[in-house]
């Protein structure tokens, strides 16, 4: 069952400095007691999965609900690793705003000093980016992403849209081992309880035929490309068509176009990296291949409605018990196999029953 991306309401201010210390501090000692017992393939795949993603964050002081949460913690982790990334065989790059942009170099510094080839890894780095900000157009813009990649070059994302219109932050969550292709469903995990209209989809399975055109169109010599993508008559479609106009009629389309016409690339995966494609020329090229050929991608917003262990009130399905019990006996372990001073277990012990409404922790 894939899960994948949350929706949280934006929630303004940050995260008081005794908390975010504490915050540090204890999420550095938990990814030591889980790569201790598990090893880092489990972390990253744990933190791949929002659900547990989300329950690390409330574990750590964070309201279920906010979307300072994504932020706050993947600081909290980088922070708290600092120093014995090498030691645990793992590491963060990565963050918000500004600092997102410097994960390339970021990759390349902790790999070379590992001796890890950094190419892959930055490679996965920006083509999850550009997926979820080119490829998935939902309304959210990123502004965070981290990276996280072991010794032996396994990887996981996790990143951050918003969406300005209705104050929602939508959180992306990535697994490479389980990525058989970046341009064909290749989140870890989708969850959400509200879908967006007017999403272009291009990685869905059913967007294959949209993807295969787009690149094969993408090669035509320029100044053709131009102009049937221009001599297109607009009023053909009516106005609740799925693939938005606005924006897309720019001089910039034709200096891509020229640009995919030099690098002819040999996939669709292969002509989102080019440098300059982005969210218009992805959907000029959807268009003409939706006008000129009948193949329509995907318009359906990838977002799956689920919880992480169902309801009290069944709904929206009955509790899985297993389930339950298995996440319970992670945290456990885990958390008491860290080497945490008495009063911040018994505090992180007391907020993982409470989460779970069971019985006595201690």
């Amino acid at each position: 069952m894939k899960t994948g991306i949350a929706d949280l309401p934006l929630h303004g201010g940050k995260a008081p400095r005794w908390l975010f210390s504490r915050m540090t501090r204890l999420s550095r000692e938990i990814i030591k007691a889980v790569v201790w017992n598990f090893g880092p393939d489990e972390l990253i795949a744990r933190l791949s999965d929002p659900f547990w993603f989300q329950a690390f964050g409330c574990i750590l002081g964070f309201d279920w609900h906010s979307s300072g949460l994504t932020t706050t913690v993947c600081g909290a982790m980088k922070q708290g690793m600092r120093g014995i990334e090498k030691d645990l065989g793992i590491f963060f790059t990565g963050g918000k705003g500004s600092v997102s942009r410097q994960t390339p170099n970021e990759i390349t510094l902790k790999s070379e000093s590992v001796s890890i080839n950094p190419s892959p890894l930055i490679y996965a780095s920006r083509l999850s980016a550009k997926v979820d900000s080119a490829a998935v157009q939902d309304g959210y813009q990123l502004y965070q992403h981290m990276f996280i990649f072991t010794l032996k070059g396994k990887w996981s994302v996790i990143q951050q849209g918003m969406n300005e219109a209705n104050k929602y932050a939508r959180r992306y969550h990535w697994l490479g081992e389980k990525v058989d292709s970046f341009v064909v469903e290749p989140h870890s995990a989708i969850c959400c309880d509200k879908k967006e209209n007017d999403v272009l989809n291009m990685v869905s399975k059913e967007s294959e035929d949209s993807r295969n055109l787009s690149t094969e169109i993408s090669k035509l010599k320029p100044d053709k490309l131009y102009s049937e993508f221009y001599h297109i008559n607009q009023p053909r479609f009516p106005s609740h068509h799925e693939v938005l106009m606005k924006d897309i009629n720019s001089s910039h389309i034709k200096k891509i176009f020229l640009t995919t016409y030099e690098k002819q690339p040999e996939d669709f995966e292969k002509l989102l990296g080019i440098e300059g494609v982005g969210p218009k020329t992805v959907r000029a090229l959807a268009l003409l291949a939706d006008l000129l050929y009948g193949k329509k991608p995907s318009y359906a917003d990838p977002v799956r409605f689920s919880f992480a262990h169902g309801g009290k009130d069944g709904h929206p399905y009955p509790v899985n018990r297993k389930v339950y019990e298995n996440t319970i006996n992670f945290m456990e372990k885990a958390l008491s196999s860290a080497k945490l001073g008495q009063n911040e277990k018994f505090n992180s012990l007391k907020k993982l029953e409470k989460m779970f409404g069971g019985g006595s922790f201690i």
